[in-house]
């Protein structure tokens, strides 16, 4: 990308002047820092150079015409360090600002500052390039200066730059917030900068309660949007629609209040509401394909799924969002029963976060179909296409066999990855998975064991084999310690509860058990934890209990072979 800075020779020499102008809107590099918007300019002083000054001056700007930005910003520097002109050092600070130099940028916007104290620009600069050196405090003395010249502030860059400080920045950068307010207490940047700190400090009904009593929240748009952002994370989303409303008649084009105000209605599940507003948003800004593509997901949280293929096609026709859309048109098409067109959008996903989720639907519509030759052949074509994500794809060919009961094809395709990928875990993983179901528990302890080797902290692997020593072994108490490990690891995992109770129930702990199970029901209403539990109350003479439980379970999943086969075991019968 080609860049350059204007040549101003010119200007130096025009008229035998050895004079720095300043430069002009049109002649500034094409960076502008985003905190300068000029309300009055000062009248210009113009600073006299010497002879080796205007030459370093000029061979920066030449360098700049060049591409040769490291020579013009160093020029730059050396020469606002030793002439401490302001429009030397602006200069310079736009060209550290469009490289992204952070000290240089620094430095010459504290020159600049310095030698332009009624430059509202440059006192706003210095604030800002202060503030993301994480030096707040004379971050604010600046700040400060430009709210006494009536110049846009910019005290909400500084709470959110303070959002990763330390608490006792944030503190005392809220003392001065404080001050402030109590000179300016209807200022709506510095009340919104003291919110957003009050929010960071884990404070949100302080800071609501701060925006709700003055009129600035009521009329500005940035401290309203904080408003309607705290009432929602207070669970009060309701109480921020009419807030939205009310901002939105205020001030009818602001984007930002109309995009928030959709996404509140979408918030509360007011989905056709949130869908016409996101369809007025699409019409008044009709390049903003992030409002089409919000549409489109609207549309499909919806269930208008041929609403949502309009809108997903345009997105797919601008060349916008391309691999979200054909993923989520291929997401449409299924709901539409057309699977045909399904496939075809799902294999147009490229690279990126959404080609593996389309991997996998395009293997579950094609194993579902008993086209089993002809999944394994497009993930096999994938792979090899697609080397990145060759681990990825084997799995999702693997636990689709499973799931079908094709083990013996999956662990052929999982001994072919293995050899491709030697000791990778998840391959490890899904191979001891799979040879429980050969009843190889030789080979699931060997490659569980390997995995806990290499990571120690695996909760998943050691949860695994300890439930399987467990259930299918008597080695109780070795069981047992694998699954607290994992307890320890994970304690809220509803997984590993279950293994947890069952090993209590095997030791002879009922009433341990039962506690565990009913937490892991209660975490995840699975059917395997349901037949566990139920299996304990049965146990302990609670039959009655047992049978309600079972009955639940069996509701959700009336074909669960854990719970038949446990009712059979138990009771004699299948049936309840």
């Amino acid at each position: 990308m080609t860049r350059s800075f204007p040549l101003f020779a010119a200007l130096l020499f025009l008229g035998g002047c050895q004079a720095l102008s300043p430069v002009t809107p049109d002649g500034s590099p094409p960076v502008q820092d985003s905190a300068s918007v000029p309300v009055e300019p000062p009248p210009q002083v113009y600073g006299s150079f010497s002879r080796d000054t205007l030459l370093a001056l000029l061979t920066a700007e030449l360098a700049g015409q060049r591409n040769r930005f490291d020579i013009a910003l160093g020029n730059y520097q050396q020469q606002a360090q030793a002439t401490q002109d302001p429009a030397v050092a602006e200069r310079g600070f736009r060209i550290a600002e469009y490289l992204g130099a952070e000290q240089p940028a620094l430095d010459m916007a504290l020159i600049w500052a310095q030698n332009a104290p009624n430059n509202l620009d440059a006192q706003r600069a210095a604030a800002v390039q202060l503030a993301r050196a994480g030096r707040y405090d004379e971050s604010m003395v600046y700040m400060e200066k430009v709210l006494l010249g009536q110049g846009d502030t910019h005290f909400d860059f500084l709470a959110l730059s303070a959002a990763e400080t330390d608490p006792d920045t944030r503190a005392g950068l809220l003392q001065s917030f404080e001050r402030l307010l109590q000179k300016n207490p209807e200022n709506g940047q510095l009340l919104f900068g003291k919110a957003l700190l009050l929010q960071q400090d884990g404070k949100p009904e302080a800071a609501l309660e701060l925006l709700e009593d003055h009129a600035a929240s009521r009329n500005e748009v940035a401290p309203l949007l904080l408003r309607a952002r705290l009432l929602q994370g207070l669970k009060r989303g309701d109480e921020a629609v009419p807030l939205l409303e009310k901002g939105i008649k205020q001030h009818p084009d602001d984007k930002r209040l109309r995009l928030s105000y959709a996404r509140q209605l979408v918030e509360l599940e007011r989905l056709d509401d949130a869908k016409a507003e996101f369809a007025s948003l699409v019409q008044q800004f009709p390049e903003d394909d992030d409002l089409r593509f919000s549409l489109a997901l609207v549309c499909l949280e919806a269930e208008a799924w041929a609403e949502a293929v309009v809108y997903l096609e345009e997105l797919v026709e601008r060349g916008s969002h391309t691999d979200a859309a054909h993923y989520n048109l291929g997401r449409a098409h299924e709901e539409l029963k057309d699977i045909d067109n399904a496939l075809r959008e799902y294999a147009l996903v490229g690279p990126g976060n959404d080609y593996l989720p389309a991997q996998l639907r395009i293997s579950e519509l094609l194993f579902d179909a008993q086209r089993i030759d002809e999944a394994a052949s497009k993930l096999a074509k994938a792979r090899e296409s697609q080397p990145d994500y060759a681990i990825q794809l084997y799995l999702i060919e693997a636990e689709a066999l499973s799931s079908r009961q094709q083990v013996q094809r999956a662990w052929t395709l999982v001994e072919q990855a293995l050899a491709q990928f030697p000791n990778d875990l998840n391959l490890l993983y899904t191979r001891a998975m799979l040879a429980e179901k050969r009843d190889d528990l030789q080979q699931l302890e060997k490659d569980l064991r390997f995995i806990i080797q290499r990571e120690p902290e695996n909760a998943m692997a050691l949860n695994a084999l300890g439930y399987t020593l467990v259930d299918r072994t008597t080695r109780f108490a070795e069981a047992k310690a694998l699954i607290e490990q994992a307890h320890q690891l994970s304690p809220e995992d509803p997984a590993i509860l279950d293994s947890l109770g069952w090993a209590n129930f095997r030791l002879g702990n009922l009433e341990e058990a039962e506690r565990l199970l009913r937490q892991a029901l209660e975490r995840f209403p699975d059917h395997e934890v349901a037949a566990h539990l139920g299996e304990v109350l049965w146990a302990a003479g609670q039959q009655r209990e047992a049978r309600k439980v079972w009955s639940k379970a069996l509701e959700a999943e009336p074909d669960s072979p854990v719970l038949r086969s446990t009712l059979q075991r138990l009771t004699g019968s299948e049936q309840l």
